[in-house]
């Protein structure tokens, strides 16, 4: 091949890839930050992943501060939830993609052990998810951002 054949070979990998990042970029599937409602601090890593087209989040890594359990378990959950780490803890399950928005699914907030209907948005150039975990309708609930990590 001569080199203008492996410039232009080069090119079209380069723009697959570059495509291909993109796509990925347009869902909720990665690594997010999620920021404290009340101090502003980052407060864990959790990483989106899809299977069958259903999304699922697992906490990857927790900040702490230093006087506080680095390995907590969710004490207050039920079920086969109940006194697991943490870290490791699928908090965000069965969402599906529904329009611009991902809806239909679970967010746990392993602090209280609750379990609350949830919906995803991504924002800001999909570099921010709106996240919301309500019970009953949608107004009725709490808004968090998470950050892109990835």
């Amino acid at each position: 091949m001569n080199k203008s054949g492996l410039i232009k070979s080069g090119f079209i990998i380069l723009s697959l890839l570059a495509a291909q990042m993109a796509a990925a970029q347009s869902s909720p599937a990665g690594l997010w930050k999620t920021i404290d409602d009340k101090t502003g601090k980052v407060k864990s890593l959790v990483r989106i992943s899809e299977t069958g087209g259903e999304f699922q989040g697992k906490i990857e890594k927790l900040f702490r501060e230093a006087d506080q359990d680095q390995n907590p378990k969710c004490d207050k959950c039920d079920g086969s939830n109940k006194d697991q780490p943490f870290i490791g803890l699928t908090i965000l399950f069965n969402i599906k993609k529904d329009g611009d928005e991902y809806s239909g699914g679970k967010i746990l907030d392993p602090a209280n052990g609750k379990l609350y209907s949830s919906k995803l948005k991504l924002i800001e150039n999909n570099k921010k998810l709106e996240v919301r975990g309500y019970i009953g309708m949608p107004m009725f609930g709490r808004t968090q951002i998470w950050v892109r990590e990835d």
